[in-house]
């Protein structure tokens, strides 16, 4: 019976394989225990922000339909508003209230998503709710958007005015016309 090599004289199994084309050794460790941890780490974040999104109707929110709104109770008061104001015919929720520009928009949504949801889930707001002054800009903006050839028309006096007014927290266009888009005109 033939005899196997003592131990020293057979080659290891890593030194069996041959090298990789960059010359690093083959893979066959095993993950250790940091890179396991942030496997779990990235799938619980993954899946649990998977299911909220599911279960908020996160879809709903990039579809322009007012009735998205509704996903939080608390904003029936407002969908009602708007259903008896004079804007109804014309325009919708994010018309008004996101900017017109498709990227500015998303990241409008997303930030004013992420803090409606977590003050709603935290019960921390104020009611009746009150605008933001970023969201105020962008009503401001969407007003002189849509009403660009009344706006032109008026004096550069009133707009400066207006500008600083809106600048100061006061938004100029709702600070006399605050019922239009809620509510009877």
């Amino acid at each position: 019976m033939p005899q196997s090599p003592p131990d020293s004289d057979r080659p290891s199994a890593a030194s069996a394989a041959p090298p990789s084309a960059d010359g690093r050794p083959p893979r066959g460790r095993r993950p250790g225990p940091l890179a396991v941890a942030l496997v779990l780490l990235v799938g619980a974040v993954v899946g649990l922000g998977s299911f909220t999104f599911g279960y908020g109707e996160g879809f709903s929110y990039l579809s322009t339909d007012p009735d998205s709104c509704l996903n939080c109770h608390v904003m029936q008061e407002y969908h009602d508003s708007w259903q008896g104001g004079s804007h109804r015919h014309v325009a919708t929720c994010i018309d008004c209230h996101l900017p017109h520009e498709t990227i500015p928009k998303y990241i409008a949504k997303a930030d004013n998503g992420f803090f409606h949801s977590l003050a709603f889930t935290l019960e921390n707001y104020h009611e009746p709710i009150q605008i933001k002054d970023r969201n105020a800009r962008i009503l401001q903006e969407s007003c002189e958007h849509c009403h660009e050839a009344t706006v032109h028309a008026m004096s550069t006096t009133f707009l400066a005015a207006a500008s600083e007014s809106a600048a100061a927290g006061e938004v100029a266009c709702i600070h006399c016309h605050h019922r239009v888009g809620h509510g009877p005109s």
